[in-house]
């Protein structure tokens, strides 16, 4: 099907509008000269803020006080914003009724953190496709790889086969992503958390790059933790949240030792101090928590359930089709993927092209397009490496290799896109690439610090 047939299509099924978002009407200049309106597509980094967020935070910023230890109206009210904050997020999640849900500053952070909760002796299970977020932070357990799987039924055999093989008598914990940040393929996670607790298992998800895209249930996929990252749903304020069973947290000496995390501290005898903790999510957040991060993350929560999940799938499937079609039909370019075309997926895909080295690709698709893309291994070296039928155990860095243009690199192109990506932005995405591959790029190009950048 040709990009012209799916946009015909997508007309006819009334496909929504893109939410709004900031950033929209910015424009960047050509090294070809004049400006173009910027094309976000970038999305599986950091995707950019919604208007709705944006205005909401800017509504409390005048009345942002400390939360939880102050006797003022402003700390009283940032209080209570902090803890609804808290709850609509546990409602956007399905959580458990007795589930514990910590502010964190990430991804990264929220699997450290349960990292941090383990239990003694736990075993850790983690496939070889994840992102570094959930792939690195297992440092003080056992942990057992798990080749990257080519189906999802595929991944459930290897997961059941391991934990076949694990003392039946230690604690154990399964991570998987949700949906991958480097080829956007939904994994079954529902699936792999019946394999887990039939196993005597828990499971963790990382929900960084699912959340934004489909609605997330910890009770309907029944996994025992979920983690996400503000700054992927559309609220880029430096907060993340790990929400899920209480009993681990409520065990582990706190993540951060300090104010907020602390009940009671008295002095011993000896000189030394006595600490009670919290038993809360307060447990581990010490510190003055970042109630505007918490609240934008609850404002895209509350934005993106009353758009409906059902109208965003629906049109990023419009989208997704769109770029797939487009790229379809330039031979040189090879998608990349785990579980084939058919796969159920979200607005991601990775690709490279025959002849260009990634980073140059991605370079004239900036200077020369005004389109912002990624290019690398995405934090997720093992995974890209397989893909790219190279040695996965090869080191590599997350930005560009040193390689020139025109020279084969080990790195891979990536697009994405969600809510507040408007159709024009993937059709230039799409015309870009059809002309920078019958055509070359019509600048001149250098690496300089380890990038691809227009030569001057």
């Amino acid at each position: 099907m040709s990009v012209s047939s799916v946009s015909s299509l997508a007309a006819d099924q009334s496909v929504c509008a893109p939410l709004s978002v900031l950033g929209r009407d910015v424009t960047v200049p050509l090294v070809t000269g004049g400006e173009v309106t910027y094309a976000a597509l970038d999305y599986a980094a950091s995707a950019p803020a919604l208007q709705r967020v944006w205005d909401d935070v800017a509504a409390y910023a005048p009345y942002y006080g400390s939360v939880h230890r102050g006797a003022g109206y402003l700390s009283q009210l940032s209080t209570d914003l902090f803890e609804n904050a808290r709850r609509t997020v546990a409602a956007f999640l399905d959580c458990r009724e007795d589930d514990q849900l910590v502010f964190t500053r990430s991804t990264t952070d929220s699997l450290n953190l349960l990292a941090a909760a383990l239990p003694a002796d736990c075993q850790v299970f983690v496939f070889e496709t994840e992102h570094h977020a959930s792939l690195l932070p297992w440092r003080d357990a056992r942990v057992t790889y798990l080749d990257a799987p080519r189906t999802p039924a595929a991944a459930v055999a290897t997961l059941e086969r391991a934990l076949a093989d694990r003392d039946p008598h230690g604690p154990a914990l399964v991570c998987v992503t949700g949906a991958s940040n480097v080829t956007g393929e939904i994994w079954p996670v529902r699936e792999l958390a019946a394999a887990a607790h039939a196993h005597g298992a828990r499971i963790v998800l990382d929900a960084a790059q699912l959340a934004p895209h489909h609605p997330v249930s910890v009770q309907d996929l029944d996994v025992d933790w979920v983690a996400f990252s503000g700054h992927k749903l559309y609220a880029p304020f430096g907060s993340g949240v790990l929400a899920g069973r209480a009993d681990w947290l409520r065990e582990a000496d706190p993540y951060l030792a300090g104010g907020g995390a602390s009940r009671k501290v008295t002095r011993r005898t000896d000189g030394g101090v006595d600490v009670e903790w919290h038993e809360t999510a307060a447990r581990h957040e010490a510190g003055s928590p970042n109630v505007i991060g918490a609240y934008a993350i609850a404002s895209a929560c509350k934005a993106l359930s009353e758009a409906g999940f059902d109208t965003l799938v629906a049109r990023e499937r419009h989208l997704i089709d769109t770029v797939r079609a487009g790229l379809a039909e330039v031979p040189e370019v090879r998608v990349l993927s785990l579980f084939g075309d058919d796969a159920p997926r979200v607005g991601v895909l990775s690709f490279v092209v025959d002849g260009w080295n990634s980073s140059h690709f991605a370079a004239a698709l900036s200077a020369e397009y005004g389109i912002g893309v990624r290019d690398g291994l995405f934090c997720a070296h093992p995974l890209v490496r397989t893909l790219l039928g190279s040695d996965p155990h090869t080191q590599g860095e997350c930005g560009a290799p040193e390689a020139a243009p025109g020279e084969k690199s080990l790195n891979a192109i990536r697009v994405s896109f969600g809510a507040g990506t408007p159709d024009e932005h993937v059709e230039r995405f799409v015309d870009a690439v059809r002309e920078l591959v019958r055509d070359g790029a019509r600048w001149n190009y250098r690496t300089e610090d380890g990038r691809c950048v227009p030569a001057t």
